[in-house]
């Protein structure tokens, strides 16, 4: 299981816009030299970031995006599902049947519980996480999201 590019930078440059949100927004090419990314490939991102309506795009020679909604009620794990989906679903085993049609496991596969279950923390963890603790310090972002962990297990007691 890995992060995917369009994952990582698309976060990134959401986190880019909204730590310019009391600006007039960011530009492409601001984004593009601040982050290293060809333009083109930011300009591919923000749109799939704008039709989930996460960010809206000002118009105007200095125009730019901007959050379409405050950064606390930006949800992460639905951000990473739009930019790339989950980490594990059920057409995952139908994608890894080797050289068969159906996979030999797939009646009862004690391997598709443990992805399951993976996947299910993931969800658990990345759905109390906003944008707005990613959008502090790397010290601060630890600490709020660790402080969300350590409520989640508190909550499970």
């Amino acid at each position: 299981m890995k992060i995917t590019a369009q994952e990582e930078y698309g976060l990134r440059i959401l986190l880019h816009i909204a730590r310019h949100a009391d600006k007039e927004g960011a530009s492409i090419p601001m984004i593009s030299d601040a982050e290293g990314l060809s333009a083109a490939y930011v300009a591919k991102l923000t749109r799939t970031l704008r039709l989930a309506g996460y960010i809206n795009s000002t118009p105007g020679n200095k125009g730019g995006y901007i959050l379409a909604k405050p950064a606390e009620d930006i949800n992460i794990n639905q951000v990473m599902k739009v930019l790339g989906g989950s980490l594990y679903s059920n057409k995952f085993c139908e994608d890894y049947s080797g050289s068969l049609k159906l996979c030999t496991n797939s009646v009862d596969c004690s391997v598709r519980s443990l992805w399951q279950m993976i996947q299910l923390s993931v969800d658990q963890l990345l759905d109390h996480i906003s944008l707005k603790e990613l959008i502090s310090t790397e010290q601060e972002s630890n600490l709020q999201i660790i402080n969300k962990i350590n409520t989640l297990r508190t909550a499970k007691l």
